[in-house]
């Protein structure tokens, strides 16, 4: 299933993690040769990306939210 971002944070090693507005979180790593995404290594790049639409498989699995439950996804950008 299709989920637009909705913001960003650093997981504990670094690397940006999306916040999708289904609540699931998912890697967007730049790690080149395997991985091209330079729009993750800059904040004007990240804001471009929201509302673009990642395939969610937490979300095809039926997983429960990786968002805190008090916390609503317009206040984690």
């Amino acid at each position: 299933m299709e989920q637009p971002i909705v913001g960003y944070h650093r997981d504990d090693e670094g690397h940006w993690v999306a916040e999708l507005a289904c609540g699931h979180y998912q890697h967007v790593r730049h790690q080149p040769p395997w991985v091209e995404r330079p729009w993750v290594t800059t904040e004007a790049g990240r804001r471009s990306r929201l509302g673009l639409a990642l395939p969610c498989v937490k979300c095809d699995r039926g997983e429960p939210s990786d968002a805190p439950v008090d916390t609503p996804p317009e206040s984690r950008r």
